[in-house]
């Protein structure tokens, strides 16, 4: 075998690792490489050819254009403030019951999940809001941290999730190639409402699991999570003017795909817009917030394009070295079978959430094996929502856990670094064993998308 394509990989990795862009990292490799490979006589130069139509199909992509929508709608989510009414409303509900402050962190992070779908906002705003409270009230660091933090990273599992778009643009070339290989001529993709769909199990069983593990803390160390003191009673009126609008925000995005009424691109115009609208009643929009909704939704866009774009010149370099058909050789002779690939796929996954953002992961790793692990008979939505969760950890493995760097940035300095790296460790046990429960029972990510589209 010409393991060249393996090299390169690695190169890539510590090229990354050196601290430079990923875009510039990945494009900038797969073209040194495939120089050298022209100049040996060992890469074929048409190969390049087929990299201006790829770049075109990148920027038309209708699916991808769902990302700056979503974006936009997080980010003036973020700014109109949604977050601290919720936060408030909810410690009066919970506060009284011992863990129930951290409880309310939970849930007001999975409805920020479900209307935002961008980690870096939730983990700042809910370090902001609730961190210093939890502290004040007696909450042990570690606790209070690792509860913000992995609450935060459920906006990449529960839908409307960036990770989830990325993934079902990703996994869809992916299955028509796997399509191709064993000679079936389809229309049928991976669509992005499947995987929506296919997470919302995972995602409300994720919470559950991290409640039950706060409860479970607070009925056996209550010194960790002690109850608080509520100056006034929850008015009922109060709980449901919090609750309701990112409720309708959620009901107008995810209801009008489960419905068919629109596309997950269509769903995220709706709800830039609902978010916009949002922002205007609670008086919470002007021009120079609207600037900067703008400016950081350009800014995100632009780096997961060129990100994308990176990609594609590195996956195009990557299989005319024969990188797709070494894959799979090793594959079909490791042992295991297709249970033992998927199982190192997913420690592959892993290991590099260690060092690699969800975002590199996805259009670096996804397109070499997605189509193997498909071609071998793996259920595209069950591998995607695998994926997805395993991607989720990679946000709270230290040390380049990125809802480690956006949480320390906004920590107070009495809160050590060390604690939060203690404070994320169950949580991504707790990570682990939903893939394990969704590696038993693959219905978990599969009934409700046959349910719902047949």
């Amino acid at each position: 075998m010409d393991y060249t394509p393996l090299l390169m990989f690695a190169v890539v990795c510590l090229i990354l690792l050196a601290g430079y862009p990923v875009a510039f990292s990945l494009a900038g490799t797969a073209l040194a490489f495939a120089a050298i490979g022209i100049m040996n006589g060992v890469f074929e130069p048409a190969f390049l050819n087929a990299l201006p139509s790829r770049l075109y199909g990148i920027m038309t992509n209708q699916t991808l254009l769902a990302v700056p929508l979503f974006v936009l709608m997080g980010v003036m989510l973020e700014k109109s403030r949604v977050a601290e009414d919720l936060l408030d409303n909810m410690a009066r509900l919970f506060g009284r019951m011992r863990g129930g402050l951290g409880i309310s962190v939970t849930l007001v992070g999975m409805l920020l999940a479900a209307s935002t779908g961008i980690v870096g906002a939730t983990v700042v705003t809910m370090g902001l809001l609730s961190l210093p409270s939890m502290l004040k009230r007696g909450y042990d660091p570690s606790l209070a941290t690792g509860a913000i933090c992995a609450t935060g990273t459920l906006g990449q599992i529960i839908p409307p999730s960036i990770a989830l778009v990325l993934l079902g643009d990703v996994l869809s070339s992916a299955y028509q190639q796997a399509q191709l290989k064993q000679g079936i001529f389809s229309p049928e993709t991976v669509s992005v409402g499947d995987l929506f769909v296919g997470a919302l199990i995972p995602g409300l069983i994720l919470v559950v699991l991290y409640i039950t593990y706060l409860l479970i803390v607070a009925w056996l160390k209550p010194e960790k999570s002690p109850t608080i003191e509520i100056d006034e009673d929850l008015r009922f009126f109060d709980l449901i003017k919090s609750l309701l609008p990112p409720l309708l925000l959620i009901f107008a995005v995810l209801g009008s795909i489960l419905t068919g009424v629109a596309t997950p691109t269509e769903a995220a115009g709706v709800g830039a817009l609902g978010a916009s609208l949002l922002a205007l009643l609670k008086r919470q929009m002007s021009f120079s917030k609207l600037h900067e909704v703008v400016t950081s939704t350009t800014r995100i866009t632009c780096m997961v394009f060129m990100i994308l774009i990176g990609a594609s010149v590195f996956s195009l370099v990557f299989r005319g070295f024969g990188g797709e058909e070494l894959i799979h050789q090793l594959f079909e002779s490791m042992p295991g079978g297709v249970f033992g690939a998927t199982l190192v796929v997913m420690l592959v996954i892993f290991a590099l959430g260690f060092i690699l953002d969800f975002i590199e992961i996805t259009f670096v790793v996804v397109p070499i094996v997605g189509p193997v692990l498909l071609a071998m008979g793996l259920d595209p939505v069950w591998l995607g929502i695998m994926i997805a969760v395993n991607l989720q950890t990679s946000f709270l493995t230290p040390p380049f856990g990125f809802a480690l760097f956006y949480l320390r940035g906004v920590a107070p300095d009495t809160v050590r670094t060390i604690e939060i790296y203690r404070g994320v460790a169950p949580f991504i046990l707790i990570q682990l064993i939903l893939l394990g429960l969704l590696a038993v029972w693959p219905q978990l990510a599969t009934w409700l998308p046959e349910q719902v589209y047949g």
